[in-house]
């Protein structure tokens, strides 16, 4: 069984550039590994890199306060970090946390902006992607509120798979409580739901898909919903 969505030594945003565009943005790129814990912004900072996944993936926080902190959004081989440039705003909207290790691509905010002037398949394909981040972020917001926390762990460790590339996850439940924003003992309940169906298997820290499909339809409709906007959005032709 493998994700859909991963696709091994590639970042599906660039992988969509033209042959003249690709060679010239990785010309200034440099690859990085990205290691599981580390924070490459902190909210409010200035962004001095972007970041493109190829088999590492981030987390985005939301941070309240020490002891109160939500993910929102994921950045995988699908997307990338420091997406506000596109804005011309180079400041940090959300803690940024590494959640896969892998390797990316970096590149200095200096060359990001002159890739946007000089590659405008480039530049469209970022402006559709900051529309998909947008709309799932405020899929997340109704996600959160409406959706049963089985169904929402169903669509995060779908998503986690999605980027991951692989079956097994090294997952604790005080992780996932702080990545879904609730008790422990919420996602205790919703992981023992989920195995008794046969869906997941969870034995000290590492959760195991046996059952993709099962895992679809046991999640709520955001994970569809979210995937099907990704590839209409990035599947139109230029503007």
């Amino acid at each position: 069984m493998t994700s859909v969505l991963h696709t091994p030594a590639v970042n599906q945003l660039l992988a969509g550039l033209p042959d003249v565009e690709r060679k010239a943005f990785m010309a200034d790129c440099e690859t990085v590994k990205l290691t599981f814990g580390d924070v490459l912004l902190q909210p409010t900072q200035a962004i001095t890199h972007v970041y493109f996944p190829i088999d590492s993936f981030i987390s985005l926080i939301v941070v309240i306060d020490s002891d109160s902190r939500l993910e929102v959004a994921m950045a995988g081989c699908e997307g990338m970090l420091g997406s506000s440039l596109v804005l011309g705003i180079a400041e940090a909207p959300l803690l940024a946390l590494v959640q896969g290790t892998g390797s990316a691509l970096r590149m200095s905010a200096a060359n990001f902006h002159r890739q946007l002037l000089d590659s405008p398949v480039l530049h469209q394909r970022l402006k559709h992607y900051l529309y998909v981040v947008m709309k799932q972020l405020a899929q997340s917001t109704a996600c959160i509120h409406f959706h049963q926390i089985e169904a929402r762990l169903a669509r995060w460790l779908l998503m986690t798979q999605d980027r991951a590339g692989t079956d097994q996850l090294k997952l604790t439940h005080e992780f996932l409580a702080m990545m879904l924003g609730v008790r422990r003992a919420g996602i205790t309940m919703a992981a023992i739901a989920l195995q008794t169906r046969g869906l997941i298997g969870y034995h000290r820290g590492e959760i195991n898909i046996l059952d993709r499909p099962g895992l679809i339809a046991a999640a709520c409709v955001c994970y569809n919903e979210d995937r099907a906007l990704y590839a209409k959005m990035m599947t139109l032709p230029p503007a």
